[in-house]
């Protein structure tokens, strides 16, 4: 079936026992045994496993083409089950380019635990691969990246990882947080990756009303892993969460087509005001690795970063106040446009000498567009520019 058809139905079937067409919200915390280790459908313990979980990780797996999902109350606690895969003195290769919680993630929590991170000079296959060290255990990659949509060359990427060994005689495992392009848009596992991770919260719920997270994989052993995790932690998604991403699942492919047409439009228009510095979107064919589009990517996410000529805090500020669409906001990927200040939001956790090196730098603003008419959100960034300029 395609993308659009396993979006409404994938893990979505009737409920057999009532012939609901929408799954149920399983809101119980225990499930009855029919006698000593004799479960009933293979539930326990909602904790263990839910039945409005286990249809959202089958949907989700189903449209990333892999084998096997796994659900968390949140993107970080997703990220989190991952990172145990390591030991001591293993290493997490990286670079530059990363969603900030992730940096934050990496830097102020699991150093401690003496997992160490080294950043590749550039975001190319190339970079990452000279990156590489004997402790190298996870290669942890984002394209498009959050905030500036660098892109990387995933399959490219994949080769180098999988060619080496570290001191364990183990392939590190290459992990790609798939939530800018969704599954929508791009499947990183065809591309080589051992791991997909998203911020359900953003895209694939699409309406800015649910928390949550997800992990894709094929390898069997690498499933049971996280599965062991997932239980023991017991960092999962409620069943109210799964039923509220599971039904932003079945528009995904609606949404996304209409917020890539926005972005399009969007960033046409920032390019042509004289209070525009630099626009950031990888649909322009000037724009470095513009050629990966076409090679991993089925469409782009209606993320446009761009950055007002000599504007300092309070010019950015006096933008964000000129606005009556765009929403000032933490977060992406909803029905609505939101904009943030990655410096002073999603990317604070950075040093600042990180983020000016990264280019992350005061008057930088990120955009994500909503499903609005488009004219109406270039209108709404006319005004406040144009407020600037006078």
């Amino acid at each position: 079936m395609k993308f659009a058809t396993l979006a409404v139905h994938a893990g979505q079937r009737p409920d057999p026992h009532t012939g609901a067409v929408n799954i149920a919200v399983s809101l119980t915390s225990t499930f009855q045994m029919d006698g000593i280790g004799k479960l009933r459908n293979g539930f326990e313990y909602a904790r263990s496993d839910n039945p409005s979980r286990r249809s959202l990780e089958t949907s989700i797996a189903t449209l990333e083409g892999g084998k096997h999902a796994l659900c968390f109350a949140s993107g970080q606690a997703a990220s989190t089950a991952i990172l145990d895969l390591l030991e001591p003195n293993d290493e997490i290769v990286t670079t530059a380019n990363i969603y900030g919680g992730t940096y934050r993630l990496f830097h102020k929590v699991y150093q401690k635990y003496g997992i160490t991170v080294r950043v590749a000079d550039k975001t190319t296959p190339e970079s990452i691969q000279t990156a590489l060290s004997d402790k190298t255990t996870l290669v942890w990659t984002e394209s498009p990246s959050n905030p500036l949509l660098t892109l990387l060359d995933l399959a490219e990427t994949a080769q180098y990882v999988k060619n080496f060994k570290n001191r364990k005689g183990e392939k590190p495992f290459l992990v790609v947080d798939n939530t800018f392009p969704s599954p929508a848009f791009q499947n990183p596992l065809a591309l080589g990756a051992d791991i997909v991770s998203h911020s359900c919260t953003k895209y694939i719920g699409g309406h800015s009303d649910v928390i949550g997270g997800a992990i894709v994989v094929n390898d069997e052993t690498l499933w049971q892993q996280l599965k062991f995790y997932q239980n023991a932690a017991g960092a999962v998604q409620g069943p109210m969460d799964c039923y509220l991403l599971q039904r932003g699942l079945r528009t995904l492919p609606l949404r996304m087509k209409k917020h890539e047409e926005n972005a399009y439009r969007v960033a046409e228009f920032l390019r042509g005001h004289s209070c525009v510095e630099e626009v950031f979107f990888p649909g322009f064919e000037d724009f470095p690795n513009h050629h990966l589009v076409a090679k991993q990517m089925k469409g782009l996410p209606g993320i446009v970063s761009f950055k007002i000529r000599n504007g300092n805090l309070p010019c950015v500020n006096r933008f964000f106040e000129g606005l009556k669409l765009f929403i000032l906001a933490e977060s992406l990927g909803g029905v609505e446009s939101l904009l943030c200040h990655p410096a002073s939001m999603t990317h604070a956790a950075l040093p600042e000498s990180e983020r000016q090196k990264i280019g992350i730098t005061d008057n930088l603003i990120r955009l994500s567009m909503g499903i609005e008419d488009a004219d109406d959100l270039i209108e709404d960034l006319r005004n406040a520019l144009n407020q600037l300029s006078e």
